[in-house]
């Protein structure tokens, strides 16, 4: 089996870590209960369905926010600064001291 290209791999490393912290989440809300969700979903027949919705759409934002958040960390320090060129002095004309309107006719 070929191994998957660097960036297909980073990006499914990353979603799949989403993916479990989002599975956590929605194990906290139901044990806490929160706005009595875990009642909600434990007395309903079709409670399986929107516990998966749940965690599904909980998973698209944590993993879109994991990747998001690991991409930006990845950026390179600042270092030096700009490609290292010396500043050199430039002459330049003054603008001119007329404003617009104040021209005499």
């Amino acid at each position: 089996m070929p191994s998957l290209p660097p960036l297909v791999a980073f990006f499914v490393r990353h979603a799949l870590a989403g993916f479990g912290l989002a599975a956590i989440f929605v194990a906290l809300l139901l044990l806490f209960d929160v706005a009595g969700l875990w009642r909600l979903i434990s007395t309903s027949p079709e409670g399986m369905l929107p516990l998966f919705l749940l965690w599904f759409f909980n998973g698209i934002v944590f993993a879109g926010a994991q990747t998001g958040a690991r991409l930006f960390l990845m950026a390179e320090s600042e270092g030096h600064g700009g490609g290292g060129g010396t500043p050199v002095p430039v002459r330049a004309e003054a603008a001119s001291s007329h404003r617009l309107g104040s021209a005499r006719l």
